[in-house]
């Protein structure tokens, strides 16, 4: 009898090794490349990793920040790496230019973007920025937004000036060197500058004049995606997402596990509350309208020459 069992223990062992092996096999390795180093926007990404979710889905995920925030969409295009965040204006910029990218799935549902000011009277509404300085973190295709949002409040693109700032926006409006600050996120800026003892006011560009838009998005590369990994991908995600909505302060503590030296801070943490009704509940949907309106709306305003067709670059889950 003894030797049976140990026969049987064998043979048991065996076939859990196998299966292992086999279930080895067969998972999927992605790289994403993040579009800045981690921070709340990515809750989803971060605890769907710290809790074996990708893992669960049979993926075996490799995130990568960026030295660069320009190109994690240039890299998928060039095969460099398999997924990458990007935001709604700028992928739809890239497609028109010709980069062979597709929409995998979102992140972040709403818009983050704002024009800021200090909340100290000087300025009440947007036609109070007449004849002001408006600083950015990158002169280009976001001077045409501010022109639309200025233009309907009869303020003409021209009667304010635009002054390159770099990533030193909420300096830059702390200290008077600008009036307002344009590209500085809702759940971020603004607390960034209570911390640092000013108020702040935001007017959102979708209360002025902008089509709404998906602030954080993945791309794939148009030529060789892997869809049957990107559905599991994006599964994981709404898992972590539903989550972090049900347990906040636990998935808070999940998600700054994942680099506490960088992550455990005040601002973070209020970043955090501030997110969570943003993420995508459900990251396999899209709003095709949503995007052919934007696209529609860029090109109006001359950012893009052509409209791309969003029947290809949409992935159809």
């Amino acid at each position: 009898m003894t030797s049976f069992k140990k026969k049987f223990s064998a043979i048991v062992a065996g076939i859990a090794l196998l299966a292992s092996s086999t279930a080895s096999a067969k998972e999927k390795e992605l790289t994403l490349m993040l579009d800045w180093f981690v921070n709340p926007n990515h809750g989803p990404i971060v605890i769907a990793q710290e809790k074996g979710m990708f893992a669960e889905q049979g993926l075996k995920v490799t995130i990568q920040e960026p030295a660069d925030p320009s190109v994690p969409s240039k890299l998928v295009a060039a095969n460099q790496v398999d997924l990458a965040i990007s935001y709604q204006p700028s992928f739809l910029i890239d497609v028109a230019a010709g980069l062979p990218l597709v929409w995998s799935g979102t992140l972040l549902a709403t818009p983050l973007n704002t024009l800021t000011v200090l909340d100290n009277g000087k300025i009440n509404s947007l036609s109070d920025l007449k004849g002001k300085t408006v600083g950015v973190s990158v002169s280009g295709t976001d001077e045409a937004i501010i022109g639309k949002m200025l233009g309907n409040e009869n303020v003409d693109y021209s009667d304010i000036k635009i002054v390159n700032v770099g990533w030193a926006l909420s300096s830059s409006l702390a200290s008077g060197r600008v009036d307002a600050i344009w590209g500085g996120m809702r759940n971020f800026e603004s607390h960034q500058l209570d911390l640092e003892g000013y108020k702040s006011k935001s007017f959102f560009p979708e209360e002025h004049g902008i089509p709404p838009y998906d602030e954080l998005m993945f791309v794939a590369n148009a030529k060789n995606y892997d869809k049957d990994a990107i559905q599991r991908f994006n599964k994981a995600l709404e898992l972590a997402t539903q989550y972090i909505v049900n347990h906040p302060e636990a998935a808070w503590k999940e998600f700054i596990a994942y680099n506490p030296d960088t992550l455990n801070n005040e601002l973070n943490h209020r970043a955090w509350i501030d997110t969570l009704t943003r993420f995508a509940l459900r990251p396999s949907a899209v709003n095709k309208q949503r995007y052919d309106d934007y696209s529609q709306f860029m090109y109006d305003l001359k950012i893009i020459k052509t409209i791309p067709d969003s029947n290809q670059y949409l992935i159809n889950f």
